[in-house]
């Protein structure tokens, strides 16, 4: 399935029925007069977040909503069928911003199963019978409903994970995220691999989080260059960051400072949250040299660094330990003893 992050829609609520002209024809009422109902309420546009969607593909072909409109009325008094609600599920994450040049946030769908009613449908007319007064006996006039409302908006997708894995091209990022998840990301030896973020569902030590793979990052990328810039913001909403380096880089250190500076001029508060520094693609280099890139990015990043091999696998755990850690996930059998600890039945 493609990935699309991003798409433009056009949406309508339904309009309003007309209200119904009519008069009681009754063979033994002395005096009819009139029975027109009213006319029936327009349908909704109603956005609904929902699992199992994480792309807005749908939204490239089909790019029109349009709710029903509500049923005329109709004699004796009947009121018009309401349109029924045009309800849009989209994948959770699901911002929905408007169609100007800032577009400014209307709405932010983050739960499953949130709900909300975007657009409202059009009131119906009235019908003949609510016209009549004691000077107007036999009104014929109606209203014709009123319309719904229409707009166009933007979808923008923003992947809910837990961590998020983050570095320069070719850092080593697909290969990790295949290895301790069930994603199949694609790994080549050539930069920009991956062209679209890639989500898998990590389970380690009885506990599953999910862990986002944010296509590698240059310099520049916060103004537009290369293809990062564009996915930063699918890791706004994680809770922790695992940088990963490439240990067969020139100088570690500077690959480092390269993503720290596109995350700090990007914002949304990137630079700030926690992160894990890992020395990636380590299998080939000897303790020794290790020790030494270890220490100069230690040097640079302010933060311990952990040496891993994603390809076979070498200090895997120890980074999920770390992970699990940053998550708030308790350690097996910590939140059962918690619970009957404090549980009483007095």
């Amino acid at each position: 399935m493609h990935f699309l992050d991003q798409a433009k829609i056009f949406i309508k609520s339904g309009d309003g029925g007309p209200g119904a002209v009519s008069f009681r024809r009754e063979k033994y009422v002395e005096y009819g007069g009139p029975d027109g109902g009213n006319g029936g309420k327009g349908g909704d546009i109603v956005f609904e977040a929902v699992a199992g969607l994480n792309t807005l593909i749908d939204f490239r072909y089909t790019q029109h909503f349009k709710a029903k409109r509500g049923t005329p009325g109709a004699g004796r008094d009947r009121t018009g069928a309401g349109g029924p609600d045009l309800v849009i599920q989209v994948p959770i994450g699901t911002q929905i911003l408007d169609d100007d040049e800032d577009r400014s946030l209307l709405a932010d769908l983050t739960k499953e199963g949130e709900r909300i009613v975007f657009l409202r449908g059009g009131d119906g007319g009235r019908g003949n019978a609510s016209y009549k007064t004691s000077t107007n006996r036999a009104p014929r006039q109606h209203g014709p409903g009123w319309p719904g409302e229409e707009m166009w908006v933007w979808l923008r997708l923003k992947l809910l994970a837990d961590a998020g894995l983050v570095g320069l091209p070719n850092a080593g990022k697909s290969t990790f995220i295949n290895a301790v998840s069930n994603a199949q990301a694609k790994v080549g030896a050539y930069a920009f691999t991956t062209l679209r973020p890639q989500l898998g569902v990590v389970s380690h030590k009885g506990h599953e989080f999910v862990v986002a793979d944010i296509p590698g990052l240059i310099a520049g990328a916060a103004e537009g260059a290369g293809v990062g810039d564009r996915f930063l913001g699918h890791i706004e909403r994680c809770r922790v960051l695992l940088h990963l380096v490439d240990a067969n880089d020139e100088d570690v250190a500077t690959s480092y400072r390269i993503v720290r500076d596109e995350l700090e001029a990007y914002g949304a508060d990137l630079n700030d949250k926690p992160v894990i520094v890992a020395l990636n693609k380590t299998d080939t280099l000897d303790d020794e040299l290790i020790a030494a890139l270890s220490a100069e990015l230690e040097e640079e990043s302010g933060h311990p660094v952990m040496a891993l091999s994603g390809a076979s696998g070498a200090g895997v755990p120890a980074v999920l330990d770390k992970l699990l850690e940053a998550i708030g996930h308790p350690e097996p059998g910590e939140d059962e003893s918690d619970e009957a600890a404090g549980w009483s039945p007095v």
